[in-house]
């Protein structure tokens, strides 16, 4: 048996959780500031923790300028098993989970209004049903905005309807509909079915703001066929949008869903060209997601659909 006696006794270096969490973040973000708003903790703090860590190891993790933070050789390899580390540790409170078949925690969870697809509210009411004990924490944004939070791990799970910037994100796509035109009886273009992309030139708009789905749908399906457009109001309720279109104020392309509300009845509906996009739901979440967003997610079923 081999012992070690003297002064200079040999200690395995004490590595925590919480220091993996923080080398991970650090290396995802190449930058102190934005790791530790992520992380939720200050930089000073974030930073002592990464420096504690490379004292017991006695290596650099990381190259640091005044621009960006790399890791070093030593950084990439332990960086590798970090991630393994903090994947069997979530595993590991799922295996303890499942043999009470209760859930704990904190769920965090974003959705754009009126998505049609899914009715996330009902939703929401069975997972509180099956597992009161886990905490919910419920926002409305705009779909560019909530990816953005779940990217940043500041949500677990969002329902946007945008597939734009989504990266690595792990996607379930929930549901599809047509666009169509919405406008006051009164207007030019309420008469005739398919309304083609010349007739919307030069017209008034009631739109969302910028961070809406629907908003960036328009913005790139009218820039691609030269329609110019004045948006009057931007908005970010749908009903206040109904209710300006009603008012004159303009006219707007929504899903199909919207102009079925009962806020939308008298205005006329016209279907866009053949070539127009498709709104397209989905649910969103990051590759590491917990047991109890994987279970939000296996509640995605015709019972939790809207109709």
């Amino acid at each position: 048996m081999l012992s070690i006696s003297g002064s200079h006794e040999y200690r395995e270096p004490a590595m925590e959780l919480r220091q993996m969490e923080y080398l991970v973040t650090l290396a995802d973000e190449q930058q102190f500031t934005r790791a530790a708003a992520i992380c939720g903790v200050s930089q000073s703090g974030l930073s002592a923790a990464i420096r504690s860590l490379e004292d017991e190891l006695g290596v650099s993790l990381f190259h640091r300028t005044t621009r960006r933070v790399e890791p070093t050789d030593a950084g990439h390899a332990l960086l590798a098993h970090a991630r393994t580390i903090l994947a069997q540790a979530a595993a590991a409170r799922d295996a303890v989970g499942r043999t009470t078949d209760q859930l704990t925690g904190r769920l965090r969870i974003g959705t754009e209004q009126c998505l049609g697809a899914v009715d996330v509210n009902a939703l929401l009411e069975r997972l509180h049903h099956r597992h009161p004990l886990v905490e919910l924490h419920y926002v409305q944004a705009g779909s560019h905005e909530l990816t953005a939070q779940v990217r940043d791990d500041r949500l677990d799970i969002a329902f946007i309807a945008t597939g734009d910037h989504l990266g690595t994100l792990d996607r379930t796509e929930l549901g599809q509909q047509p666009l169509v035109l919405l406008a006051h009886p009164g207007h030019e273009l309420a008469t005739g079915d398919a309304v083609d992309w010349a007739e919307l030139t030069d017209q008034d708009w009631v739109d969302f703001h910028d961070s809406w789905a629907i908003r960036s749908l328009n913005d790139d399906a009218c820039n691609a066929h030269g329609v110019r457009r004045r948006i009057r109001c931007a908005v970010n309720d749908v009903h206040t949008l109904l209710d300006l279109v009603h008012r004159r104020l303009g006219i707007a392309i929504v899903p199909q869903h919207v102009a079925a509300k009962p806020q939308a009845a008298g205005l006329v509906t016209r279907t866009m060209p053949v070539d127009a996009p498709r709104w397209t739901v989905t649910a969103i979440s990051r590759s590491d997601s917990h047991a109890t967003t994987r279970r939000l997610l296996s509640l995605l079923s015709t019972e939790a659909l809207a109709a």
